[in-house]
């Protein structure tokens, strides 16, 4: 499979580099791409949103479309805020892909801002303090993993924290998603389904979902990178 492999707010695709091995060694062919405006701290991010992030990974799919003679599947994985990137190209490509997964993050609804509780402005977003999170999304983080991640954040584009996706192709139900829960449970999922939480509304409509809990904090590519990787490297296969 070609796997795409997109993270979320504050993070290049560097940040995936000790989840890729199982990937490999799986036999898949692994894509990390930075989202625009996060190639740097220098970057401009005054001009892009979720759409151009979106657009950035349609891109990505269509070039591999055209270059891949026996036509391999794609595989998307979201991180966090990633996971709004990833349902939206698969409402956009919907027959090209073939499962999507999203690492502690879910199918983002339609017109439902990715994260919009964020201090910023046109420059970015930075990364909060880490005061900021809650103790669960910081979970089994190092203190030295804590220094790296601050030392090496860039600011996320203030639209891609403020847009909410642009839904249109219900076939994108028809793609089968894998939900790694690190920070909540496949029974908190079923009761924010029930509670009506606006977060989870599209997974009741997905018809193939399959929920694989990791607990740990919110960024499992630095706690737990050999599992997630194994778990991307089973989900990917199916």
């Amino acid at each position: 499979m070609n796997v795409i492999l997109v993270p979320g707010f504050w993070l290049s695709g560097a940040s995936w580099g000790e989840v890729v091995p199982a990937l490999l060694d799986a036999g898949h062919t692994v894509h990390t791409p930075t989202l625009r405006g996060l190639e740097s701290i220098d970057a401009d991010r005054r001009e892009i949103g979720l759409a151009e992030h979106v657009q950035q990974i349609v891109d990505l799919v269509d070039d591999l479309d055209e270059a891949d003679e026996v036509d391999d599947p794609v595989v998307l994985v979201g991180h966090s805020g990633g996971g709004a990137v990833v349902h939206s190209v698969a409402d956009l490509r919907p027959k090209r892909i073939r499962r999507v997964i999203y690492v502690d993050s879910g199918p983002q609804p339609d017109g439902v801002p990715v994260n919009p509780s964020l201090a910023g402005d046109e420059t970015g977003v930075p990364l909060p303090p880490w005061t900021e999170f809650d103790e669960s999304d910081l979970g089994d983080l190092t203190a030295g993993q804590l220094e790296r991640f601050r030392e090496t954040a860039v600011p996320t584009p203030w639209g891609a924290a403020n847009d909410g996706p642009r839904l249109t192709d219900e076939r994108r139900f028809d793609v089968p998603i894998t939900i790694v829960g690190t920070t909540f449970t496949r029974d908190e999922i079923e009761q924010a389904i029930a509670a009506g939480v606006p977060y989870f509304a599209e997974v009741p409509r997905i018809r193939d979902v399959t929920v694989v809990e990791l607990p740990t904090g919110h960024w499992p590519q630095f706690t737990r990178p050999a599992e997630l990787g194994r778990i991307l490297a089973d989900e990917a296969a199916r």
